[in-house]
């Protein structure tokens, strides 16, 4: 018999990393929110790599941060490491990463969530939704209980209908052996939803003392002071643990050939698709075979546990496979095994079945986030968490919903990708899948989504003013740049030698100096500084807007274009198999999908130039008749 356990406003339905941005968003935003949990001590638990960023990823946990997330903040208390990638490159590619105290990470962002107003926390395994005339008004736990809701939000990650896979051996499964979700899969079959089957993998965990490290390369974190959160103003520099690099070899490559025959991704015992970006070792042997080697970076685990992981050599093989590959790699000669690697197989939704919002189309008030809509990785479901959280919360005041489009963050990049384009494979976030990646770097992330986050109430008022301020600062700097001229002085004729820039032969303004290549905003300051002290994240600011402003304006314009084909609305009702002129693939695909605008339409594979042009006409039509 079930019971009446309580109303709320906003329930989320697991708490991995998209399920705590979700719940802390909504309730942050006022709403009554109840997170729901398999179990309370897995709370933003990190069953792979224990680390957080890297290309693309980085980037949306800054734009997590922005819009007043907690992903960011978290990783900054919990760090062992931290490194600035891709240095040797331009801004677009710049990509923060840091090592975590998986342990500590998880405890620290459950003592948020319990800690924050509004915010209910359960454990519980939610069974079923209850759906009333096409909308869903609450869950139903496996124990009976019945919570009423007016928005739903499902963030159960990898659970649903888990199966763990490690050679012969296949059990129903979670991860890292927790239960498994079977009963909500089943149901949301039930409500007509479509699932695919998914699989992703994990390396086998090693004892730290059996590690021979005089045999590996040394990975040390950046020193300097370093932080995800535009908000943390405590750095640990000098209190890092190091990563250490090693590879397989022939040997190695060897033992996986001649078990092959036992790999469940080549037996046929996996029927789920898995990650194309990251996958298994022996993946990567049969795949790029002509390789002698491959990296195996071991990364610690935390400061309080002695367990290290295998980055580089996910894998499902037998277990004693398993340790006979790893005592191949060079450190790893004794190593013990304390946990072996697996596969798990999921099921997760197709995410074409879901408005930009991220809320389902076949039930309204039901919004799903995170790798349920078949995306890999905790930054891409804490991304998607936090928007699905924002979205439920603007929908249960009554308010406009948030979207994010292609140009103002990675955020927008991936939604748009999961809910026009589908994914046949778990989807990775890659800095090559935005057009405007100059625009959506990783040290300007406060100034595309700082104002969003403000205006929904999930940021604070001091920190919006120090925002305005490093604005202003920015402006200021530039303009002083602009009217202030250097002529051809012996201290700036040297410093444009050191540097090998040619030297001058009349006055210039310090902004077209700057333009220069070899010319740094350092160097700048050396022979005009500024009155005042100009604080590092202004610099930078300065240094890449002015440097960089040609490229950033051609590709403003493209956005320009992008928008105007945004601003062309499409009917949600619109059935595409009812007009004329349109090829029969772009009507079946337009009706799946069933694009909000003219510019979502063109982004749909199948969709061709000429469909779009019939479209146009089509709508202009429409428009008048709607007009009349």
């Amino acid at each position: 018999m079930g019971y009446q356990a309580g109303t709320f406003d906003v329930i989320v339905v697991g708490a991995g990393h998209a399920g705590v941005e979700a719940a802390l968003a909504a309730a942050r935003m006022g709403c009554s929110t109840l997170l729901l949990t398999i179990n309370l001590d897995m709370i933003a638990y990190m069953p792979c790599n224990p680390s957080i960023g890297g290309p693309a990823k980085g980037h949306v946990v800054r734009e997590i941060d922005a819009l007043g997330g907690e992903m960011g903040k978290n990783i900054d208390k919990t760090y062992i490491q931290m490194r600035m990638l891709n240095t040797g490159k331009g801004p677009a590619v710049h990509a923060l990463r840091a090592q975590a105290d998986k342990f500590l990470y998880q405890h620290t962002m459950k003592q948020t969530v319990e800690n924050t107003e509004n915010l209910t926390l359960r454990q519980g395994m939610v069974e079923r939704l209850i759906v009333e005339d096409g909308v869903c008004k609450g869950v139903i736990t496996k124990t009976g209980a019945e919570y009423a809701a007016k928005a739903v939000v499902l963030t159960t990650g990898t659970y649903l209908r888990g199966k763990i896979i490690i050679g012969e051996l296949q059990y129903e499964s979670g991860p890292n052996n927790m239960q498994p979700s079977i009963g909500l899969s089943d149901h949301l079959r039930e409500l007509g939803f479509e699932l695919v089957r998914f699989k992703t993998g994990t390396p086998p965990r090693v004892h730290n003392s059996s590690i021979d490290y005089s045999k590996t390369e040394i990975q040390p974190g950046d020193d300097v002071s370093r932080a995800f959160s535009y908000e943390t103003t405590e750095f640990r520099v000098e209190d890092q643990l190091p990563c250490w690099l090693t590879y397989t070899n022939e040997r190695t490559h060897e033992i996986i050939n001649n078990n092959l025959y036992r790999a469940p991704m080549f037996s046929g015992a996996i029927e789920g698709t898995g990650p194309r970006y990251c996958p298994s070792i022996e993946d990567k042997i049969v795949r790029f075979s002509d390789k002698p080697r491959h990296q195996i970076f071991l990364e610690p685990e935390g400061r309080n546990t002695e367990e290290v992981y295998v980055q580089g050599l996910s894998t499902s093989m037998p277990e004693e496979v398993q340790l006979e590959i790893l005592k191949t790699i060079s450190g790893l000669e004794n190593v013990k095994m304390m946990r072996p690697g697996y596969a798990i197989e999921y099921d997760a939704i197709v995410p074409s079945q879901l408005w930009p919002t991220l809320e389902t189309k076949r039930l309204k008030n039901l919004y799903t986030a995170g790798q349920l809509n078949g995306t890999s990785g905790y930054e891409e479901a804490a991304g998607q968490g936090i928007m699905a959280g924002i979205n439920a919360a603007l929908k249960v005041q009554g308010k406009e919903p948030l979207i994010l489009d292609r140009s103002q963050a990675y955020i927008g990049v991936m939604i748009d990708d999961l809910v026009t384009k589908g994914t046949s494979e778990p989807y990775r976030l890659l800095t090559s899948r935005a057009e405007y990646r100059l625009l959506l770097r990783h040290d300007n992330a406060d100034m595309r989504l700082t104002e969003i986050g403000y205006k929904i109430g999930l940021i604070s008022e001091e920190r919006y003013q120090r925002f305005l301020k490093k604005k202003e600062a920015i402006e200021a700097e530039k303009e002083r740049l602009r009217t202030t001229k250097i002529g051809p002085q012996p201290e700036v004729q040297q410093m444009l030698r050191e540097v090998g820039s040619k030297e001058l032969d009349n006055a210039i303004d310090l902004y077209s100096l700057l333009k220069r290549p070899e010319v740094t905003y350092k160097h700048i300051a050396q022979i005009a500084p500024a009155e005042m002290e100009i604080p590092a994240d202004v610099a930078e600011q300065v240094e890449i807007q002015i440097k960089y402003e040609g490229y950033i304006r051609k590709q403003l314009q493209d956005v320009d274009r992008l928008k105007k084909m945004e601003k062309k609305r499409l009917p949600e009702n619109l059935d595409y198999m009812n007009i004329q002129g349109l090829a029969m693939e772009a009507r079946q695909k337009l009706n799946k999908v069933k694009p909000l605008s003219i510019g979502q339409a063109s982004r749909i594979s199948g969709v061709t130039p000429a469909d779009i042009s019939v479209l146009l006409v089509y709508l202009e039509s429409y428009n008048r008749k709607v007009a009349n």
